[in-house]
């Protein structure tokens, strides 16, 4: 549970110090306990208060890592059941499923398809981060095939097996990838559990019920596992969603730390194609899966689901932007015509693909707006002429073009006077105001 101001006050040194940034400890505990600063801002706090501080202002929900490399990942870490409340931190990660009896040959294309599957969107790179290798009863093909997918790919993995000693010879071929062990039962807890402790390795645990997996959980915790991943164990669509649900409200409202974990569903076993798969996957982005594996990955499910992915795990309170600078749409030379807009990601992408259709190869100059629209922007003193003249100046866009016309959106045409003012000898047009405008503008010029 949170400790408040006054809580944390009396666990630090009350020295005021000022060398964590703020003038006493006091205003200090209200800024951590805000979450507005870091415990390790402070010198001076006793290694008995940082354990106590650090056990109460963990989440209730804890973080796990998975994987090694570039599409390592977290998963967990969350704070509220609704994102408008706050935030949810940790994207929801996608895993391809690959049986232990696929042909190497066929690994290694599915592998490189799959790899292949990236999107560019808003500055990020979207892209799946897991592959599940599923265990059909060989443990020596098994293990070749996890060694396969953790030597020869980008991808993290999670060992799907009920059997110990095929567990054992999987992770003994890739425990460099830092895998996720799926999944100890009643059954298999206590060879499950000793090997990821072995192996420093994350555990999935998986039960028939809710109750089933707080007797798992508390028997894993006590020797001594923290990052454990939870499978309700229902394949029935609305069971497991409840189970979802139920989940993420007995950690979050009633404190159950024994079900504070991340949690796995497999909606490749609760569809019968592809297209339903993909719509339960989704569902479980926003309730609450950290772990959602899919049958298969291709472009058709993944990348609507990596877009879903991306607006829920945005966060609601800071607009989605692009970075300020010069951007060449199509291939623009010397003569190409200068546009300016701000870095509301979607006023990019809308300008930037309506230039792309006019055909007509031009340089877009994105100015910080603080992530908001023109008008809005304009109207907030974000975008004035002073501030857009001054950034066009600066961005180095006179040394790529000969000319010395700038086009601003029609939603700013009053600030032409203000810009002609900072950009002497520019001329300065001003666009259409609606972007679907901009092809034919641009055509006719």
């Amino acid at each position: 549970m949170a400790l408040t101001g006054m809580q944390i006050f009396k666990l630090l040194p009350k020295t005021n110090c000022k060398e964590c940034g703020v003038p006493t400890c006091l205003a200090f505990a209200m800024n951590l306990a805000s979450g507005k600063a870091e415990l390790d801002s402070c010198p001076y706090v006793s290694d008995e208060a940082r354990a106590q501080l650090e056990e109460a202002s963990a989440p209730p929900i804890r973080q796990v890592a998975l994987g090694k490399g570039v599409r390592a990942a977290k998963t967990g870490g969350e704070t509220v059941l609704y994102r408008h409340e706050k935030t949810f931190y940790n994207p929801t990660l996608f895993a391809g499923l690959l049986s232990a009896d696929t042909p190497a040959a066929q690994v290694e294309a599915k592998l490189k398809g799959w790899q292949a599957l990236q999107y560019e969107r808003v500055g990020l790179n979207l892209r799946p981060e897991l592959v599940a290798v599923k265990d059909t009863g060989d443990k020596t093909a098994f293990a070749a095939v996890a060694k396969q997918v953790a030597e020869t790919s980008e991808f993290n993995l999670i060992l799907m097996s009920e059997d110990a000693e095929a567990m054992a010879a999987a992770v003994a071929a890739c425990s460099f990838k830092r895998p996720l062990l799926y999944a100890a039962t009643a059954a298999t807890v206590d060879a499950f559990g000793k090997l990821a402790v072995e192996h420093e390795l994350p555990l999935a645990v998986k039960a028939d019920s809710i109750d089933g997996l707080i007797e798992l959980t508390t028997k894993l915790t006590a020797m001594g596992l923290k990052d454990l991943v939870l499978d309700p164990g229902s394949r029935e669509v609305k069971q497991s969603l409840q189970d979802m649900v139920a989940l993420r409200r007995a950690s979050l409202k009633d404190g159950n730390r024994a079900l504070g974990f991340p949690a796995i569903v497999f909606p490749c076993e609760m569809a019968g194609n592809t297209d339903m798969e993909a719509l339960i996957a989704g569902m479980y982005v926003s309730k609450y899966a950290g772990i959602v594996v899919l049958s298969d990955l291709n472009t058709e499910a993944l990348f609507p689901l990596m877009l879903e992915r991306l607006n829920i795990f945005t966060d609601p309170q800071r607009p989605m932007t692009v970075t300020e600078g010069i951007y060449e749409i199509g291939t623009p030379n010397e003569n190409s015509p200068v546009l300016v807009t701000t870095n509301f990601a979607l006023t990019y992408f809308i300008v930037s693909g309506e230039i792309e259709a006019s055909k007509v190869p031009a340089w877009l100059l994105i100015k910080d707006s603080e992530g908001l629209s023109v008008l809005t922007a304009w109207a907030a003193g974000k975008f004035s002429g002073d501030d857009v003249g001054a950034f066009v100046k600066k961005s180095g866009i006179m040394d790529k073009v000969k000319h010395t016309e700038l086009i601003i959106p029609g939603y700013a045409a009053s600030i032409v006077a203000d810009v002609e003012e900072e950009l002497p000898g520019w001329t300065i047009t001003v666009g259409p105001r609606e972007a679907a405008h901009l092809p034919g503008f641009l055509k006719a010029r």
